[in-house]
């Protein structure tokens, strides 16, 4: 079986402009960071980014495996996920709108967050990358609503002790 999925990946997705879009996906949103994040705050914005791409990796695993969307052009057909969303483009984004006017009201930012995705997957749907089978945007939506209000405390937590040798 996995060696059908790896022959599948070699013939139909890599190297395919799709595959070279979701690759793009990946690197220009880690070169953004890299260039641009606040240095003096990159631990607890990459702790908010961290626990983001680990809720999208799982939530993104459970809809593709009760078969609620599927990706068609995968990057790296290893990982179940589409990894230039969980990985990348969601933790990132979320990086940056909790570093950018950190006074502005949390909720205007998980409201902008949201809309994000009301936005992305209509287009990742349409150049075919993304199909939500039984899937409604609006889901995703309240769900990044929320995953972004949970990463805004969890950035703002200061529980943190030194390490004690």
């Amino acid at each position: 079986m996995h060696n059908q999925v790896l022959d599948a990946w070699y013939t139909h997705s890599l190297f395919t402009w799709r595959w070279w879009i979701g690759v793009l996906l990946i690197v220009i949103p880690l070169a953004l960071w890299i260039k641009f994040r606040n240095k003096e705050s990159s631990d607890r914005l990459q702790y908010a980014g961290l626990i983001v791409a680990i809720i999208s990796a799982h939530l993104d695993y459970i809809g593709t495996f009760f078969g609620l969307w599927k990706y068609d052009y995968d990057v790296h057909p290893a990982f179940s996920t589409y990894i230039p969303f969980s990985i990348f483009i969601l933790p990132i984004t979320v990086m940056f709108l909790i570093q950018t006017k950190p006074k502005t009201n949390l909720f205007i930012k998980a409201l902008l967050f949201a809309i994000f995705s009301l936005i992305a997957l209509p287009i990742v749907d349409w150049i075919g990358i993304y199909d939500p089978v039984k899937w409604n945007y609006l889901y995703s939506f309240v769900i990044q609503f929320f995953i972004y209000i949970l990463a805004y405390f969890i950035s703002r937590k200061n529980k943190f002790n030194e390490l004690i040798k």
